[in-house]
């Protein structure tokens, strides 16, 4: 194995990545198995997540993947994804709470329904799921090579920008104020947490407004660099942290949005 294979490899880990049957849980999936991992694959839709273990693992990767259904909305949910996750493997050396949900409306409309709804998936469901699953990361860490968190913040949590989705925005600034809480909290553990923060890409989520190359360049031209995220920047800054090259970083926000955070006059999505 070369330097450079061996500095961003992941060969012999075992990740969780929430939410991984499409968007940037896939991409970040995706770069862990060509890395060497074993990933194990959770969302609402479980069908759909074993369909897409098997699209990467017919990638050739070294890695594999396993794909199953697991919903982080509840604390049922949780239970259940956990308890799934345990009888896969004794040990997790990679987590990454990908999982999320938002809500748009216009503000004199938002319903109230919606704020709970999001920040029990986003927030809460993101925190208990870590908790539970400190043991397991807790036995694939070491002093030389700690277990690995990574959640999904967004740009938009850095920015004060709602479009409409006001519980999905504050519920990324808790996420990523509670990365860094958690990343002071657990580092005695020899458990880095660090969170992204992406800018646009293509995802079901975001399909309303990047489904399309046109669309899509319409959205980038907002973006500094020009363009939106692609999946290369999902899996490369996702190898970073997880390999020995990101074993010293925790509590870093990771922007990965072509320059959106340090924008001004910052718009998304609405003209």
């Amino acid at each position: 194995m070369s330097y450079l294979e061996d500095l961003f490899s992941v060969a012999g880990k075992t990740a969780l990545v929430t939410g991984a049957a499409t968007g940037i849980g896939r991409m970040a999936a995706t770069g862990l198995v060509m890395g060497g991992a074993t990933v194990l694959i959770a969302s609402r839709k479980g069908a759909d997540c074993a369909r897409v273990a098997d699209e990467l693992n017919a990638l050739g990767g070294s890695g594999r993947a396993e794909g199953f259904a697991g919903d982080v909305g509840s604390e049922e949910g949780i239970a259940a994804l956990v308890a799934e996750v345990k009888s896969r493997t004794d040990r997790l050396g990679i987590l990454i709470n990908n999982a999320g949900i938002t809500w748009g409306a216009e503000f004199e409309d938002f319903p109230y329904s919606a704020w709970a709804k999001v920040l029990a998936v986003n927030v809460t469901g993101l925190f208990h799921l870590t908790r539970e699953l400190t043991p397991l990361l807790e036995k694939a860490a070491s002093h030389e090579d700690p277990a690995r968190v990574i959640n999904l913040g967004s740009v938009m949590g850095t920015q004060p920008l709602a479009d409409g989705a006001y519980s999905y925005t504050a519920s990324k600034a808790a996420v990523h104020h509670l990365t860094r809480t958690l990343a002071n909290e657990l580092a005695r553990r020899r458990i880095t947490v660090n969170a992204f923060a992406p800018g646009p890409f293509q995802s079901r989520m975001t399909a309303f407004a990047t489904a399309s190359d046109r669309q899509a360049a319409h959205v980038g031209g907002h973006v500094p660099l020009g363009r939106i995220g692609a999946p290369d920047d999902i899996a490369g800054a996702t190898l970073y942290l997880c390999s020995r090259a990101g074993r010293y970083v925790t509590g870093a926000i990771l922007p990965l949005d072509g320059g959106q955070s340090v924008q001004h006059g910052m718009t998304l999505f609405k003209e």
